[in-house]
């Protein structure tokens, strides 16, 4: 067994495309979602998926849609937050962010219920493709 962590005893290189290979359909899995996810919120909230998935910034009310994307990807989809930012184009820290303020603003009765309903349909919609646990 300690013979393995020798150094020398693992080629990398013989590794590496088995890494990179779960690596790259683990990343595709979280973007597929996280596409998915902008696709609901769109609709709900009668906004542009492209002005979503772009990676300027933009006005507040679509900045406060994709921080209610990033929320519901890593606290409901239970996603990763760097893949999450990765996804839609911004920083691990900017996901911290977004579920922060969210967090806060859920203190508030109305805003909490419609992300308790974006939350039920996110659920419903990935559970049905096995990419969310009950």
């Amino acid at each position: 067994m300690i013979d393995i962590l020798r150094p020398g005893r693992i080629k990398p290189k013989a590794i590496q495309p088995l890494i990179l290979s779960e690596w790259s359909s683990c990343n595709e899995r979280v973007y597929e979602v996280c596409d998915g996810v902008i696709d609901v919120l769109s609709t709900f909230f009668n906004v542009s998926g492209r002005d979503l998935r772009a990676h300027s910034r933009c006005s507040r009310p679509i900045a406060r849609v994709r921080q209610v994307g990033m929320y519901v990807a890593h606290v409901t989809l239970e996603l990763n937050m760097a893949e999450v930012g990765r996804a839609f184009g911004r920083d691990r820290s900017t996901v911290n962010h977004a579920c922060q303020t969210i967090e806060d603003l859920r203190e508030e009765p109305e805003f909490d219920r419609i992300i308790h309903t974006i939350e039920n349909i996110l659920r419903a919609t990935f559970l049905r493709y096995g990419t969310v646990r009950r």
